[in-house]
């Protein structure tokens, strides 16, 4: 045992490290990345239920939902069109995802965030000055652009960055950031929606600006990853800026480590090709599985509609979007939970926990829904009920803030070793794109087919990402990322794939780096 290094629970090491103020700095900024997609999705939903919005841009919608006042409540909002305004940032995010990740291992983690926020500002001007609905699609698509890159290289920087010990807790500072703009723009809609002249969509659109500005000047102001260093030739700026991130010049083992590992990956000629191999099935599984199941709790449904579906249920204008404040501020509030409490009770609890306690959330709401409109969807909502579908829809956001919000981002970013690592956050972001732009489109349209029976629907997922979680999710908790294969190798399912290829040279490599 060299230095202070010593050895892991689970097999592997732990590094000398502590948490320092440049490390929480560097974290902080590039959690800002989390602003802008939350922003986004906060600012969606509000912006969509505004009457002089749809008058502009959607008049057909519009008419649509004052036909329907008092008709079927699940039919109300239902356009194709409208929901594409939603959900083509998400198919552009979904695209970029691929070129994100040729960016964040050739040019560096920083750039591509830096990226991210130029596209962002560009998209959020366009959305902000539009005159038609062109306008406001090309916008969506440059605000997702950004997006695809923020999503692809925050979670890697951020595990990258942080001391395996405060990896999930530094990890989650992007959903929290995610959390804080949905939160901004919940309060901006609801500050704007009465502004005389019907243009308080627009300030919501162009403030979109606001978190972009932040993210692009903080990327420039980052350094990179020892990680991404080592890999593109910087061995010196690496080690100075792991001793800055660490605390203590005793590094010697973990920048061994690093470059051993940026070694072996540099051997690597295809990543995409060597991430369908046997040995990295357990990183590719979680990789497609935690990023799906995560929008199929059906969290998209209530961020991104959340006024749409309180006035779809029976809310006034100003009560569905103060109900859609409520529910940020919940969302922000109990990430914190996670943000304290992942490096110490570890993923698998949370997400266990978690996923039960949306599970009986949706049932709840859902039979809410069903007798008050049952399957006609004619009716008003009663205050007393109205009061218990927000307290249980409160009930469903903390849980997913404290389980699959961050942690369908975190375990993904953390899983991989460095050779596939770009690789691997691409194919996560770009499954979580898909399903996001899928469930964002057809949600209304779902709503109005499915009727209540769509919270039961989401429900049905839950019971079973909970018992994916249970049986497949080995913990990675204080486990450094270049040491990751062995919670792999020792998982009752996952170790016949990771030991049995005959493939030693990653796995021997790591134990003979452990016992040298």
């Amino acid at each position: 045992m060299a230095g202070g290094v010593v050895v892991s629970a689970a097999g592997g090491k732990t590094y000398p490290g502590r948490m320092t103020a440049f490390v929480f700095f560097t974290c902080l900024v590039a959690s800002s990345g989390g602003l802008i997609f939350g922003y986004d999705i906060g600012i969606s939903g509000g912006v969509t239920s505004m009457d002089s919005f749809l008058k502009q841009f959607f008049p057909s919608v519009y008419a649509q939902a004052e036909a329907s006042k008092d008709a079927n409540q699940y039919c109300k909002f239902n356009s194709q069109l409208l929901t594409l305004f939603t959900s083509s940032l998400y198919l552009a995010a979904l695209a970029t995802s691929f070129v994100a990740a040729s960016v964040t291992r050739v040019f560096g983690r920083k750039w591509s965030m830096f990226c991210g926020g130029i596209t962002f500002l560009v998209g959020s001007a366009l959305n902000g000055a539009a005159t038609d609905v062109l306008m406001l699609i090309l916008g969506r698509i440059l605000l997702g652009i950004g997006v695809g890159f923020a999503n692809q290289s925050v979670p890697l920087y951020l595990s990258e960055m942080a001391p395996a010990k405060l990896r999930g807790m530094l990890n989650i500072g992007f959903q929290l950031m995610t959390t804080i703009g949905i939160l901004a723009a919940n309060l901006i809609n609801y500050a704007t929606v009465g502004i005389e002249g019907g243009w308080g969509w627009r300030v919501g659109l162009g403030l979109a600006g606001v978190p972009a500005l932040v993210i692009t000047i903080g990327a420039l102001a980052l350094p990179d990853t020892p990680n991404s260093l080592i890999a593109r030739g910087y061995n010196d700026d690496a080690k100075a800026v792991l001793v800055k991130i660490r605390g203590t010049d005793d590094v010697h083992d973990e920048y061994d480590d690093m470059v051993a590992a940026s070694e072996e990956a540099a051997a690597v000629a295809h990543p995409w090709r060597n991430i369908l191999e046997r040995k990295y099935r357990p990183q590719l599984t979680v990789a497609v599985l935690i990023p799906m199941f995560q929008q199929l709790t059906g969290i998209n449904v209530i961020m991104f509609y959340a006024p749409v579906l309180f006035l779809t249920i029976g809310f006034g204008d100003d009560a569905s979007l103060m109900s859609a404040v409520i529910t940020g501020l919940v969302n922000m509030f109990a990430t914190i939970v996670s943000i304290v409490s992942v490096d110490r009770l570890g993923r698998r609890a949370l997400f266990l926990q978690g996923g039960t306690q949306m599970f009986i959330s949706q049932i709840v709401v859902g039979t809410l829904i069903a007798l008050q409109f049952g399957t006609a969807g004619v009716g008003e909502m009663s205050r007393s009920n109205a009061m218990l579908l927000v307290l249980f829809i409160c009930l469903y956001v903390a849980g997913f803030a404290w389980s699959w919000g961050p942690l369908g981002w975190l375990v993904p970013s953390e899983v991989f070793s460095l050779e596939i690592r770009s690789a691997g956050q691409s194919i996560a972001v770009c499954v979580n794109m898909t399903l996001t732009f899928i469930i964002g489109q057809a949600f209304l349209s779902m709503l109005c087919t499915f009727k209540f029976g769509l919270f039961y629907f989401f429900a049905g997922w839950m019971f079973v990402m909970t018992a994916f979680i249970a049986l497949f999710l080995p913990e990675t908790k204080g486990v450094a990322i270049e040491e990751m294969h062995l919670v792999w190798s020792q998982h009752w399912f996952w170790g016949k794939y990771v030991n049995g290829d005959g493939d030693g040279s990653r796995h021997g490599g790591g134990n003979r780096r452990m016992n040298g």
